[in-house]
């Protein structure tokens, strides 16, 4: 039963290393090593937006993103002081697939039918056993149970929760509508390009220092397809693309599954 206790703790501590990643994406932040700023560019004739104030073009923005069936989130993040790279996509049927790296360490996450898989190499077993205290002898044994593997976890299991709030898209876009007063005082910079999209680019300044750049398409749907941060606790870039485009995630074999509740009942894996 004690390798059973390792396991679960190996989950617990891998939804808070997964959770503490992609969740800032709602918050529009990002880190340094973020792509550079796109060169601007002239406003397209006739503008989008014209007539619109900073403010009003973040509304629509925001409910243009909340509105999407899926999307992709890639990029550089910082949460509680550790850089984290991300690459999900994520439906509105509670489904994801997508990496993430964490201090050399890298892991595969996916959600489908209601049942999380995490998959991580060594490199991040360990950094993310280390970083909650785990002592060297129950991390090696947690990493010789899991390696290689997809670690199953089903609904109501440890970590479960944590884990497939990462692949809840409504949840992880309401925060953008969380605190409007965070949407005001907005002002528009110099348009730009995401990724050949022409974008207008919106600047929230902070008294102390902290900047916060989003940009919105200006093509089709106003949707949000770069965020940047800079200065604060959690300064990062994220690009969102693939709006409304099927997410496909793969179930891995049975073969390669740690089966989390068959463990917790004492069976083999």
């Amino acid at each position: 039963m004690a390798s059973h206790r390792k396991l679960r703790a190996a989950a617990v501590v891998c939804a808070v290393a997964v959770v503490a990643g992609p969740a800032p994406a709602a918050a529009w932040a990002a880190t340094a090593g973020a792509p550079a700023a796109a060169p601007a560019l002239t406003t397209p004739s006739p503008d989008p937006f014209s007539g619109l104030t900073a403010d009003e073009i973040g509304d629509k923005a925001v409910a243009a993103t909340r509105s999407a069936t899926s999307l992709r989130m890639t990029g550089r993040l910082t949460a509680d002081g550790r850089p984290l790279a991300i690459d999900f996509a994520v439906n509105d049927h509670d489904e994801c697939t997508g990496v993430m790296k964490i201090k050399g360490g890298t892991a595969e996450l996916r959600k489908v039918g209601g049942i999380t898989y995490l998959k991580g190499d060594e490199a991040f077993w360990r950094a993310s056993m280390t970083s909650q205290g785990m002592p060297p002898a129950q991390i090696d044994a947690t990493i010789e149970l899991v390696k290689g593997r997809w670690l199953k976890i089903g609904p109501g299991q440890a970590g479960s929760a944590d884990l497939g709030g990462v692949c809840d898209l409504k949840a992880l876009l309401s925060d953008l509508d969380k605190d409007k007063g965070e949407r005001r005082g907005l002002t528009r910079g110099p348009d730009a390009e995401v990724d050949g999209t022409p974008v207008a680019t919106l600047v929230k300044k902070k008294a102390d220092g902290e900047t916060t750049s989003v940009s919105v398409s200006q093509e089709g749907k106003p949707y949000i397809l770069k965020m940047v941060k800079k200065g604060g606790d959690e300064p990062g870039a994220l690009v969102l693309s693939d709006y409304d485009k099927p997410v496909k995630v793969e179930i891995p074999p049975a073969s390669e599954t740690v089966d989390l509740s068959k463990l917790d009942q004492g069976q083999p894996a």
